[in-house]
């Protein structure tokens, strides 16, 4: 699986420069895992940046995009729909719709849909040039 919230450096970094312009979820790419649906609206970099992505996953109750981990991106997660747990460090908060994440890079955290219903989080990951 090629999660693009898992580390890009390297594996997914790309010579796309992000255009200016709206991005909308339908126009995104989506890709169908076993954890529910992860739909990115673009991966590349900026004038600014060396590697941006922002996307959004839809996770099936009980389900994680993959286990805690960290990547030296510095990462915001925002749910929209449906609760969880995020865990940032040590320490595990439950969330629900507007709760907004920030991981520092080569920081351990993760995402869980612990609710009955799916759950939707907006990500977005960078690396400074």
């Amino acid at each position: 699986m090629a999660f693009a919230a898992e580390s890009a450096v390297g594996a997914g970094a790309s010579d796309k420069r992000w255009p200016d312009g709206v991005f909308k979820l339908e126009n995104g790419q989506v890709t169908k895992e076993t954890f529910g649906e992860n739909t990115v609206y673009f991966e590349g970099s900026t004038p600014e940046l060396k590697y941006l992505v922002a996307g959004s996953v839809m996770l099936h109750p009980g389900a994680e995009p993959h286990p805690p981990h960290q990547h030296p991106e510095e990462e915001f997660m925002l749910v929209t729909e449906g609760s969880g747990e995020i865990l940032v460090g040590a320490k595990p908060t439950n969330v629900g719709a507007g709760a907004l994440m920030f991981c520092e890079g080569n920081r351990l955290h993760g995402i869980k849909n612990t609710g009955q219903v799916p759950m939707r989080f907006f990500y977005v990951k960078w690396l400074s040039a």
